[in-house]
């Protein structure tokens, strides 16, 4: 079972349709029971972190990834889905996230249109060659972007792909069992598709 959870603030319709396409079926769920009974978790994401992160922590959600990650569950964090895995973000303030991953979330540079709404190109880590979630996908290929603010971890070594805008960021985190993307694969093409093939097929 895939688990795609539902705690209103993710682009369910079109994440689920782009899963299905591949011909995967994804369930879309608010219960933790669910996750806890899931093969596989995929926590989407649009709009702020502070309600997202009380949405998850409120309803037992938080738990549940926390246990699949720990469990080595395979997992994919999507746009606010990757945001909301780190210590804290600064939209709105101090806001606790899910301290699953050390760092910070802040806002891009002022001076920028933001958010950054558009195609940008990821580049692949030099130093972290060979990753399955890039398998067919060449370096520096498009992907759709919709956001404000970026990840900046602790620890740099889970930074497996970045982008360019106004600053360096993380557009790509990869940890143990954790996938984990700054865009939407699902507004992305063929590379879009690509990531989610790689991800599920390893997954299943």
């Amino acid at each position: 079972m895939i688990a795609l959870i539902d705690y209103g603030a993710g682009n369910l319709k079109s994440v689920a349709k782009a899963i299905a396409f591949l011909g995967y079926q994804a369930t879309v769920t608010s219960s933790p029971a669910d996750v806890d009974r899931a093969r596989v978790v995929v926590l989407p994401g649009v709009g702020a972190a502070r309600p997202a992160v009380e949405r998850l922590e409120g309803s037992g959600l938080a738990d549940s990834i926390r246990r699949a990650l720990a469990q080595g569950r395979p997992f994919l964090g999507l746009c606010v889905g990757l945001q909301v895995l780190f210590t804290t973000s600064k939209e709105g303030g101090n806001c606790p996230c899910l301290d699953i991953l050390p760092g910070v979330v802040v806002r891009l540079p002022s001076g920028l249109k933001v958010p950054h709404i558009g195609w940008n190109q990821v580049w692949q880590r030099p130093d972290r060659p060979g990753l399955p979630i890039f398998d067919g996908i060449p370096d520096g290929a498009n992907f759709y972007f919709v956001h404000s603010y970026y990840a900046s971890p602790r620890n740099q070594e889970v930074v497996a792909g970045k982008t360019e805008y106004g600053v360096t960021f993380p557009s790509v985190i990869v940890k143990d069992n954790l996938v984990a993307t700054q865009f939407h694969p699902e507004k992305s093409g063929q590379a879009g598709l690509l990531l989610y093939h790689n991800f599920f097929s390893r997954s299943s």
